[in-house]
């Protein structure tokens, strides 16, 4: 797929995020529904009607590329694609639940086991990310359309970073101490790609093997805007595995984080 194709399919998703986003705020205030996954997870009424209204979308815009969600994957069977969409309608549903801003909603393709195109909402914010290759990332924040390319926009000498926990494991800890970070914060959902990707923070770690639908809209968008996406043993992998797990993650906004 070229740049012009898939920057005709990621624009063509803007307006499909904004009324999804519009859609789990509305069902939020009018009483988020919960029920329990097999695998102890949470899922919403917001979740099912968000994931209908980008899947919906993308089947007009791609018929013949496979989709995979997180709230329809059967995953007693084997993954053995190489091209298709990764959807997590909500990404942060806990947060969503408590009626928090940092919830999100994400669509990746993955083209030959690659992120090539991501768009993240974040609805409360009035924020969409998107992104449809290296050098073509964008924010955009009430109706106002930007590039973003990871420039730093945190405090010079300082190192801002993310994490998962409120206090990280110990491998964590030595990371974070050295890659020289100053401070961190925890931070759940793919919103974290995002901010790394606009230069708000330098860095982001996690032990924790999460699901391929966690990270491919956001590491399309933060590898578009200069990002730097691997494994905590500084090793890039592709997509395609058979359980959908990744590696652990490290995000790293440039390789020199005070720049």
């Amino acid at each position: 797929m070229n740049t012009e194709e898939l920057k005709d399919i990621a624009e063509n998703l803007i307006n499909t995020f904004k009324q999804a986003g519009e859609e789990s705020i509305k069902i939020e205030k009018q009483g988020v529904q919960i029920k329990t996954k097999e695998d102890g997870s949470p899922v919403t009424n917001g979740d099912l009607k968000v994931d209908k209204i980008i899947t919906d979308q993308v089947i007009k815009l791609t018929p013949s590329i496979p989709i995979i969600s997180e709230e329809t994957v059967d995953l007693k069977k084997k993954n053995k694609l190489e091209t298709y969409w990764l959807i997590d309608p909500i990404d942060g549903t806990k947060e969503y639940i408590a009626g928090r801003e940092e919830y999100t909603l994400n669509a990746g393709l993955i083209y030959q086991k690659k992120p090539v195109l991501g768009v993240i909402g974040v609805p409360k914010k009035n924020q969409i990310f998107y992104s449809y290759g290296k050098g073509f990332s964008f924010l955009l924040e009430n109706d106002k359309v930007k590039k973003i390319d990871c420039k730093k926009r945190s405090p010079k000498g300082k190192v801002l970073a993310l994490t998962n926990h409120n206090n990280p494991p110990e491998i964590i800890l030595k990371k974070l101490k050295e890659f020289g970070a100053t401070s961190f914060r925890k931070l759940s959902s793919s919103y974290k790609y995002c901010l790394i990707a606009n230069g708000d923070y330098d860095l982001y770690l996690d032990k924790v093997r999460a699901k391929e639908w966690d990270d491919a809209a956001g590491q399309a968008i933060a590898e578009g805007a200069g990002a730097i996406v691997t494994n905590l043993d500084n090793e890039f992998f592709e997509y395609g595995k058979e359980d959908y797990r990744n590696p652990t993650i490290l995000i790293k906004r440039n390789l020199n984080l005070n720049d």
